[in-house]
């Protein structure tokens, strides 16, 4: 995955606006709802990483599974972040996933209407 596509790929679901707040080297994604951050990579850092929230359970798992490529969140709560190297180890469709459901975790929650 190129720092072209995570871009593309955050911006692209709903409510997604990248801020900086952290300087101009790293890319902060946030739901503009509610400001939640749902990822956060430096898109011009060697390597080339992503840090997204994460199940505990299913961050555990991943970790276990790609322990060199996916690591507890850096400098984020490593129960609830995880970090992955996006170097061709993850498959893309894995990562795409993992982006998705770390939107889906933050992302503002639509009130549903009473019945009258």
């Amino acid at each position: 995955m190129t720092p072209d596509a995570l871009a593309d790929l955050c911006l692209g679901l709903p409510q997604a606006v990248e801020t900086f707040p952290f300087g101009d080297e790293t890319s902060v994604f946030k739901t503009s709802g509610n400001g939640k951050i749902f990822a956060l990579a430096a898109l011009a850092g060697e390597p080339f990483t992503v840090s997204l929230k994460c199940d505990p359970e299913e961050g555990r798992a991943l970790r276990e599974e790609f322990s060199l490529w996916i690591t507890p969140g850096y400098h984020l709560n490593k129960k609830h972040w995880i970090t992955i190297v996006l170097d061709g180890h993850v498959p893309v469709e894995l990562v795409e996933q993992l982006l998705r459901d770390s939107h889906a975790l933050v992302r503002p929650r639509v009130p549903r209407a009473r019945p009258k």
